[in-house]
């Protein structure tokens, strides 16, 4: 890299914490009492152009609308699509138990009941979903409306490039049971398929498409053990495949692929390692893949890339913040976690990145909100750094 380089790129995973106005709206809405429409539409309306403008003045390149037309990453999605129903809960009362849950859950119960008491509010309907038709896209006024919202305020701001996040076919129904399509990969693939029409609108819009899939590294927790890594594989390639069928047709370089092992600050004892869900990971039709790098549990697997090729004319957005902690990072630690993974696959290859996002949903926040700017300051200042450090390479 020449003193001539560009400087390396900041973004984030895309979801911050919600203003309480919007909470008030939310809460109705998720709890289906009366309210305002056309006030609610300017409310959200109002909330995206200020925290589109509060990323600018934090240094943020490529801004999201803050999740803020979501009732949380995943579960906004059961709102927009066709073909499915609700059904009681059959064995479980939630994630915490029974099925699906994970290693790490049952490794520190006390620790979880605990935490789930007080910091997993997550505005999704109680029970399992069920596949009873053709799954079909619903939800053309939603992402019609969010992708207005998130261009006019980046108009205003004066900002020129933005993303949207969306759920993944995996990370949308993970314990779908199917009633319609015959088989799981084909129920997949149903999913993918309405999940395409809200990809394909946002990448037509001009906006960048950010995929969320969670689940694709948590399930390892749950199936490994007594799984196998090639069992885990197996379940997971199905999910893979699903996703890159949604994207067909999608330029490459207009598709961000986030994997995390779950947003909590918890023990994360039980992860996956990086190097083992890399190649699963490599397989999506994606030209920029962002990851968790910054908490304690990975920041260590920045050493990957020394044996790991990153593929050709991919990009990395390695968390270089945490989410999951109101100490805020020094930008010269920010810094020094982007030169060492830029050293390694090359500072054109990079962007700044958070490890995930600030708030799982409308009601929880990761983060204290006004500590959030502080820690997107100070990743701006690192990625400066970086860019001069690296410059010299």
């Amino acid at each position: 890299m020449t003193s001539s380089a560009t400087r390396i790129p900041t973004t984030h995973v895309g979801s911050l914490v919600r203003p309480p106005e919007l909470i008030d709206y939310m809460r109705r809405i998720d709890a289906g009492t009366d309210y305002d429409r056309e006030a609610y539409r300017d409310c959200l309306s109002r909330c995206v152009g200020e925290v589109v403008a509060k990323q600018r003045d934090a240094g943020i390149d490529i801004v999201s609308d803050g999740e803020f037309g979501k009732s949380a990453w995943d579960v906004y999605v059961y709102e927009r699509l066709g073909g499915i129903e609700l059904r009681p809960f059959k064995n479980r009362a939630g994630l915490e138990s029974g099925e699906f849950r994970s290693t790490d859950w049952a490794r520190f119960p006390e620790f979880y009941k605990s935490y789930f008491a007080h910091e997993q509010e997550i505005a999704a309907p109680e029970g399992d979903w069920a596949s009873v038709g053709t799954v079909t896209y619903t939800g053309e006024e939603a992402i019609s409306r969010d992708i207005e919202n998130l261009k006019a305020a980046m108009d205003a701001a004066g900002v020129t490039e933005g993303f949207l996040p969306v759920v993944a076919p995996a990370s949308a129904f993970p314990g779908l049971i199917d009633e319609h399509y015959g088989s799981e990969a084909a129920a997949l693939m149903g999913i993918a398929e309405a999940l395409a029409v809200e990809y394909r609108a946002i990448v037509d819009a001009g906006l960048y498409l950010q995929v969320d899939d969670a689940v694709i590294p948590f399930w390892y927790d749950i199936m490994v053990p007594p799984a196998t890594l090639d069992d885990y594989r197996a379940w997971a390639q199905l999910r893979i495949d699903a996703l890159n069928h949604a994207l067909e047709g999608i330029p490459q370089d207009r598709v961000r692929y986030h994997v995390c092992w779950g947003s909590w600050n918890g023990p994360h004892t039980n992860d996956i390692p990086l190097v083992d869900v890399l190649p699963l990971v490599f397989q999506v039709n994606a030209g920029t893949y962002l990851y968790e790098n910054a908490n304690p549990r990975h920041e260590h697997e920045w050493r990957v890339w020394q044996d790991v090729e990153l593929p050709a004319g991919k990009k990395l957005a390695p968390g270089v913040i945490s989410h999951a902690t109101n100490v805020v990072e020094h930008p010269e630690l920010v810094a020094e976690r982007l030169e060492r993974t830029g050293r390694l696959v090359g500072p054109e290859n990079l962007l700044a990145s958070t490890d995930c996002g600030f708030a799982q949903g409308p009601y929880v926040a990761r983060t204290h909100e006004t500590i959030v700017w502080a820690k997107l300051e100070a990743m701006s200042e690192g990625a400066r750094l970086a860019s001069e450090a690296l410059s010299t390479v």
